[in-house]
């Protein structure tokens, strides 16, 4: 790669933009105070997460496309289950009902020939996703995720089947003749809705896998990265999608899947980024070394702290698209999500639950549900969450029996109960505190009376608790 100064990346910022649409705005050049990214290596490494992601802790995934009106996926269970081969043929996530379809005797194959029959394409889906499209409305959905208590969403701007769900400029070359495109600019849309009430917006893009440049189903996981489009073609079609993201939208978030053509100008479409959105942050899923300022993990809870930021991504269910073959028994409830949630902040993590909407943007009411639920516990008992940061172990017991997630903020030490206490004592094992240390339920904010017990600490407890899920003790000051 030749040697780019910083002043020919801040001149070249509005010309690699190219002239702005609707919608658009034209980018400012960096501030001197800025710092700024070259597109080298050791310059996009030397990236780190913002603050504000750091202080998040809970964001929403969201998946939707066509894939959404078929909505189906046999509910098998999540990859650990299976080996890479069967995990393809009976892939639990409706998102892949295009790959899935083309298997001849996986179960997703049976349904689409009984249901839809054996010569209905893929894309015809896209009629029917643009109609019911017209009846979505952004405001509620952006609504019932602030409701939740999320701090950022992440939409699938393109998933692996590569229709896309703003109005780009960049035609795919590969779509069969007919498919319209978006009746709507969902990103748009939705980044709106979202800002409004202060929600960062991140962007989904799946820059290693689209079906339309490489169309040989994947029928064994064990050799899926090779099926990533390597050509120049695709390098310059993916290469102008991100730039487009980038420059029309602003994400917060910039999540890429599976990996990236290595003929692509990722360097410099990530140094741009940077530039032009000093808090923006991107997952590490590029393929390349270096980049990426956390580390993605699917449907994995950690068994220790990591030193490093990462995120932990899942369904409710086993799917992350709309599935209507998953009901209730497939569902996290709210007590799982919680605990999830005070587990993986502990260790480090974000969680970035998704929610698959309706094709026509309605979120299932038992997800919804859901969502509601953990938004409730956040009111209460948010401040163990958000703004924290790891203390020196994650992890404790109770002499009931019962598990310990361990956070902190500033001189204060939060102790989540993820159990109810079954008495009016709870036991923390291996917890000193120093005398005249003040201990509290979270949403009560009186004192409690503790006492040391050896190297534990028993705290008494209030007649009435709180909530209905983990309970968190606020300690002052920090052990």
């Amino acid at each position: 790669m030749k040697h780019v100064s910083a002043t020919l990346l801040l001149v070249g910022l509005a010309a690699l933009a190219g002239p702005a649409g609707a919608g658009e705005r034209t980018p400012p050049l960096v501030t001197r105070e800025q710092k700024v990214y070259l597109p080298r290596p050791e310059s996009i490494a030397e990236h780190r997460a913002p603050a504000w992601y750091e202080d998040a802790k809970f964001g929403i995934f969201v998946h939707w496309g066509l894939y959404s009106v078929p909505a189906w996926a046999p509910p098998s269970g999540t990859h650990a289950d299976m080996g890479p081969r069967e995990w393809v043929w009976n892939k639990a996530y409706a998102e892949w009902y295009m790959n899935s379809m083309h298997l001849q005797g996986s179960p997703t194959w049976k349904h689409h020939v009984a249901t839809w029959g054996e010569g209905f394409d893929y894309y015809d889906f896209a009629g029917p996703w643009n109609e019911a499209l017209r009846r979505w409305d952004p405001e509620a959905m952006a609504a019932l995720l602030a409701e939740a208590g999320a701090r950022y969403v992440v939409l699938t701007a393109k998933h692996h089947d590569g229709y896309t769900l703003w109005p780009s400029r960049v035609a795919n070359p590969n779509l069969p003749d007919g498919v319209p495109p978006p009746a709507r600019d969902v990103v748009g849309e939705l980044s709106r809705a979202a800002r409004a009430r202060a929600l960062r917006m991140g962007l989904y893009y799946s820059g290693g896998l689209d079906w339309t440049f490489y169309r040989t189903p994947i029928a064994d996981e064990t050799y899926m990265r090779e099926t990533v489009p390597q050509g120049l073609d695709y390098a310059a079609y993916a290469d102008a999608h991100l730039r487009e993201l980038v420059y029309r939208y602003r994400p917060s978030v910039l999540w890429n899947d599976i990996s990236y053509p290595k003929q692509g100008s990722l360097l410099e479409i990530l140094a741009n980024y940077y530039n032009l959105v000093p808090e923006g942050v991107v997952n590490d899923r590029w393929g390349q070394a270096g980049v990426g300022d956390f580390a993605t993990a699917e449907y994995e809870r950690a068994r220790a702290l990591r030193g490093e930021k990462w995120e932990a991504c899942r369904g409710m269910g086993f799917s992350f698209g709309y599935n209507q073959a998953e009901d209730e028994s497939h569902t996290l409830s709210v007590d799982a999500i919680v605990d999830l949630l005070a587990d993986l902040t502990s260790k480090n993590a974000n969680l970035l639950l998704n929610v698959g909407p309706m094709a026509d943007g309605t979120i299932p009411p038992l997800q919804a549900e859901r969502l509601r639920g953990v938004g409730r516990w956040l009111r209460a008992s948010g401040e163990a969450i958000y703004g924290t940061r790891p203390w020196t172990r994650a992890e404790g017991t109770t002499a009931e029996g019962g598990a310990v997630r361990f956070t902190r903020k500033g001189g204060t030490l939060y102790a989540i109960l993820l159990e109810r206490p079954p008495g009016a004592s709870v036991t923390i094992r291996d917890l000193r505190l120093a005398a005249g240390s003040r201990v509290e339920l979270v949403g009560l904010d009186a004192p409690l009376r503790w006492e040391a017990r050896g190297a534990d600490v028993l705290v008494r407890l209030p007649a009435t608790m709180p909530g209905e899920h983990a309970f968190a003790l606020r300690i002052r000051p920090l052990p």
